[in-house]
């Protein structure tokens, strides 16, 4: 299937699609990842991954890679289809701030508002992946499993 677009729909209670993100969900807050679920899962599916990507952050890696990982959560088995806000379970991997776990959003000052792509990816089987994976190396891990993935967009500008 590669990397498209499925029928699985993310959702939020904390915001909606397109709308800005909670303070309390940024670095400029409390930092606790939002609340998240999702449905519409292709059949098959063994396992999920959770990513939380800025495509806006002016930032372009010397691996060209691009923009700004800011969470990366996998290993999430196919009965879960909701995670509640601040999750501890699941494996995390390395965002680009240099830690496992969530990093909210935290755009330069002055720099406009920035898109949060919060994605769930659905996968064919149920791989036992090591904690602290980057997003690139994970995508590399996972991508012949990929049967299904959507996308929750979420703005956030600072002062």
């Amino acid at each position: 299937m590669g990397f498209a677009l499925s029928d699985m729909r993310l959702t939020s209670e904390a915001f909606a699609a397109d709308s800005a993100i909670p303070v309390r969900h940024t670095g400029d807050g409390e930092d606790l990842s939002p609340p998240l679920s999702w449905t519409g899962a292709p059949e098959g599916t063994r396992s999920f991954v959770v990513i939380c990507h800025d495509p806006d952050a002016p930032l372009v890696t010397p691996r060209g890679t691009y923009g700004f990982v800011h969470w990366v959560l996998y290993n999430i088995p196919e009965s879960v289809t909701e995670l509640p806000e601040d999750v501890r379970e699941f494996t995390p991997g390395r965002n680009d701030f240099g830690r496992t776990g969530y990093g909210g959003p935290l755009p330069p000052e002055g720099h406009g508002a920035h898109r949060y792509y919060f994605w769930v990816l659905a996968l064919r089987h149920a791989p036992q992946l090591p904690a602290g994976l980057n997003l690139w190396d994970l995508l590399k891990r996972i991508e012949p499993s990929l049967i299904g993935m959507n996308r929750l967009v979420g703005t956030f500008e600072r002062g």
